[in-house]
């Protein structure tokens, strides 16, 4: 099948197995920051933002990206800057092993993108990453680092 989409800004056209995953196009573009975890939608690993909604790649079919638009955390990077939650993820802390990262810098980018301008409790937070799993930390440093890119977020322009 022929599919058309965006992926971090540039539009593309692939011809797709429609047995393939997102995460196994993904991937085939070099696209290293979609981990393959479980596989089965549980870890979170392969987060992208799809139309700015936080999705599991590895249940999400590459022929329903037909006409959407895909960011991976390759994309948050622009002109050598890292984006708001990168870079408070570096300012906390929140950088472990960093297997789990990209997929909790997408799900994080999700949220502080569709609450900006609504301060975000630990709670909320907590339940927003809820399916992105890590095994090294104990998520504090994640909370802090959403808290943080919430505050560094309105202080970007545009």
């Amino acid at each position: 099948m022929m599919i058309n989409c965006t992926i971090n800004g540039r539009r593309y056209q692939f011809t797709v197995d429609p047995r393939w995953s997102l995460m196994e196009l993904l991937r085939q573009q070099g696209l290293s920051s979609v981990k393959q975890g479980c596989s089965v939608g549980e870890c979170g690993a392969c987060t992208v933002l799809i139309d700015g909604i936080a999705t599991d790649t590895c249940i999400y079919l590459a022929v329903w990206a037909d006409g959407k638009s895909i960011r991976t955390a390759e994309g948050e990077v622009k002109n050598g800057e890292l984006s708001a939650v990168q870079q408070a993820y570096v300012n906390t802390g929140a950088v472990q092993c960093g297997f789990c990262t990209p997929g909790l810098v997408m799900a994080s980018t999700s949220m502080v993108e569709r609450f900006r301008g609504k301060r975000l409790t630990e709670q909320e937070i907590r339940r927003g990453l809820a399916g992105n799993l890590c095994r090294c930390t104990g998520y504090s440093a994640i909370v802090k680092a959403v808290q943080q890119a919430q505050l560094l977020d309105e202080e970007t322009p545009g």
